[in-house]
């Protein structure tokens, strides 16, 4: 009786003129820059937290919220039409998103996109509002081992990123830790692999990395096609544009797994809905009956990641909200806003400020449904993108791409790095290797490497801290699992090559 109290509280409260328009301010440009690579979220809530100081608290941090979420719906957009992430957790949405472009289901891929993410931002919402206290004490739990355990968790999706070849899979995957490990070593301030370039102490800027490796690589392939003048068919016609029945019955489980595994990792501080995507995506690979049919434009891809994305933002809150820390820039500077309100995030502000807590929940089922109908209608306007000509298209994602880029940082030497990660992303496909397991090592292993290196100085370097640990058996169990799947697989497939051959 006491939630549903709280549950019409916080609707009396996200439900007034002018809650609901900042809502939609708030919605419409997260879309926006979700839309856009390089401007990032974090940077627009901070460009626009000196406006929210001047309403009232939960204005405010509604229409922060509304951004953050916001953002994880427009970065779909131009993963799937033009092989371009506008945001990191949208990189695995290339994988499958851009193959449904090609081969004319830009729609369908869209409409799943915007579906998913509804519905894992719904589950995101119910699991902030219904379990947020007792998953927050959970994630406390977690330490350098079991971070650790998660990261070689998420390495061993590497496994299903590999696409044809594994030794491919691999190589690109070793790659993508070395790169990880250029920068300034966190434990003994010495610079690593920078080359003389004092630009790279800080690292190798992963947006420069994946907008390089995916659009500019792609253009440059693509500018071989001399014989193409259009590179994708587009139908004619809403009914061809929008997810079939079968569809939304392909992807019923993609929806539960992106819901589930997106909400749980964003409750671990620190995780992200990156590593979200590429678990939820791995799993959905690994459980599907077709496998084969994933890299090349199955459904499912892009339903899950973008399911993962957006659950993980009601999942982030958890630990901001009930213990005041925050998981990811994005939630940092939500705590800095709740700071200067005067707030203090934790286990007492759901009593202290309950108008704040239960109107940032019923805002985001509000932003949620407001996000579904500026989405959908949209679906036929973004699939006329395809049918712009490659010569005035190739050109247009050039562009948004060195811009993306350069507004990150302001640096002309991004935008040649930019240059020298689409050469390598051009390598990478005239050569046949993955980008995915690339980019999956580049997002995991400075994290891995921190907390494996935290994990034996606590330790002492005995490396059973692993083992002793009972969530981090259960993660490199589950790795072990998802590792032995495919030589299951392979084994199955030699023993029936085998009896047919002696048949």
């Amino acid at each position: 009786m006491e939630t549903l109290q709280n549950i019409l509280l916080g609707f009396a409260v996200a439900l007034t003129p002018v809650n609901l328009f900042w809502c939609f301010v708030g919605v419409f440009l997260g879309t926006i820059v979700g839309i856009l690579p390089g401007l990032g979220t974090p940077a627009t809530i901070a460009i626009l937290l000196p406006l929210s100081f001047q309403m009232n608290p939960a204005t405010g941090l509604i229409m922060m919220a509304g951004i953050y979420y916001g953002s994880k719906y427009g970065g779909s957009t131009t993963s799937i039409l033009m092989n371009l992430p506008g945001e990191t957790a949208s990189v695995v949405t290339c994988l499958d998103g851009y193959q449904m472009a090609r081969q004319g289901r830009a729609g369908p891929a869209l409409g799943i996109a915007a579906i998913s993410s509804f519905v894992a931002g719904t589950v995101g919402i119910l699991g902030l509002m219904l379990v947020a206290p007792p998953l927050a004490r959970f994630a406390l739990r977690f330490g350098p081992p079991e971070y650790f355990s998660l990261m070689a968790l998420g390495l061993t999706m590497v496994i299903f990123l590999a696409g044809k070849s594994m030794i491919k899979g691999l190589l690109a995957a070793l790659i993508g830790l070395w790169l990880a490990s250029i920068g300034t070593d966190t434990f003994t301030a010495e610079p690593r692999f920078i080359f003389g370039r004092l630009e790279l102490l800080d690292g190798v800027d992963f947006i420069v990395a994946t907008i390089g490796i995916f659009a500019i690589g792609e253009v440059l392939v693509n500018l071989e096609e001399k014989t193409k003048i259009d590179l994708f068919k587009v139908p004619k016609g809403l009914r061809n544009l929008l997810p079939t029945l079968q569809d939304l019955k392909d992807c019923r489980f993609a929806f539960l797994n992106g819901s589930v595994v997106g909400f749980l990792i964003g409750v671990m501080p620190g995780a992200g809905a990156t590593i979200a995507s590429f678990l939820s995506y791995g799993l959905e690979k690994a459980v599907s009956k077709n496998p084969d049919k994933f890299g090349t434009g199955a459904i499912e891809g892009v339903a899950a990641p973008e399911g993962a994305n957006n659950s993980e933002t009601g999942g982030a809150l958890v630990p901001l909200l009930t213990l005041g820390i925050p998981g990811s820039n994005s939630t940092a500077m939500l705590l800095a806003a709740l700071t200067l309100w005067g707030m203090k995030p934790g286990p007492l502000l759901i009593q202290e400020h309950p108008e704040i807590f239960w109107g940032l929940v019923a805002s985001m089922y509000v932003g949620n449904i407001m996000l579904l109908i500026l989405n959908l209608p949209m679906v036929p306007l973004f699939a006329k993108i395809l049918r712009v000509p490659n010569y005035f298209l190739y050109p247009v994602i050039l562009g948004i791409s060195v811009v993306g880029v350069y507004a990150v940082n302001s640096s002309m030497f991004d935008i040649w790095m930019l240059a020298l990660f689409g050469i390598l992303g051009y390598v990478m496909r005239k050569l046949d290797f993955p980008a995915a397991p690339l980019v999956l090592a580049l997002v995991l292993g400075i994290r891995a490497e921190e907390t494996f290196r935290q994990s034996l100085i606590m330790s002492q370097g005995d490396l059973s801290v692993f083992l002793t640990r009972p969530l981090s058996v259960i993660m490199l169990l589950t790795a072990a699992v998802l590792l032995a799947i495919p030589i299951f697989r392979w084994t199955q497939a030699w023993r029936k090559q085998t009896a047919s051959e002696e048949n």
